[in-house]
């Protein structure tokens, strides 16, 4: 498996990612077009279009997760034209690996890739809520520990007011304020260490 994440769409696929101006999550087909080994759009637009057909007939509004859009790309040295381009969800990237041609390395790759991510939602939401809240833990304390890392790195050495920015920018207000108004009390957790029953904010 570790194998298949590094190996696969992983990496890239994750730094193409936007978000609009709500915050939610997409991906434009014209870079996700390169990840999936091809080179011509309309042998892309293909795939793209009987991902969209499959979206359909799974009972899904296909606009919730297709959407046409135009682009100006450039064609010569001063000289752009509008492109057609499509903006994706995760599910519309997903469904497009589905359909795409598996002789191609990476297409087989990100198949791969995206049915371990759903095994491993499905794992998850099957969990027991105190479980899910363990995990949740643990994954926001290891981004924590890479975001000091990069912050020290970076010469920050008052970590308490480095955090408590953090708090201030996502709440509105310093940790104390927030301790207090949230009433959060000190509680044993599994590894017998005094915790907050709550995880530190990842600031990524």
């Amino acid at each position: 498996m570790d194998s298949i994440i590094l190996r696969g769409p992983h990496k890239d696929f994750e730094a193409i990612k936007k978000l609009d101006e709500n915050g939610m999550e997409f991906w434009l087909a014209r870079e996700l077009m390169p990840l999936l080994g091809y080179e011509k759009w309309q042998n892309f637009e293909e795939v793209v279009g009987k991902a969209a057909r499959a979206c359909i007939q799974s009972g899904q509004v296909v606009d919730n997760h297709f959407t046409g859009i135009s682009k100006m790309i450039k064609i010569a040295k001063n000289a752009v034209r509008p492109a057609k381009d499509y903006k994706l969800d995760r599910y519309a990237c997903y469904l497009i690996a589905q359909n795409g041609d598996t002789s191609k390395e990476p297409i087989a790759l990100a198949q791969t890739y995206f049915a371990l991510q759903t095994r491993r939602q499905e794992i998850f939401e099957n969990l027991p809520e105190d479980e899910k809240r363990l995990f949740v833990r643990g994954q926001v304390k290891s981004q924590n520990k890479k975001l000091m890392g990069t912050a020290k790195a970076a010469g920050v050495t008052k970590f308490g007011v480095f955090n408590d920015a953090g708090y201030l920018g996502l709440y509105g207000m310093h940790l104390a304020d927030v301790e207090k108004r949230k009433v959060i009390k000190k509680a044993n957790c599994s590894t017998g260490q005094e915790q907050p029953n709550w995880p530190q904010i990842f600031l990524g």
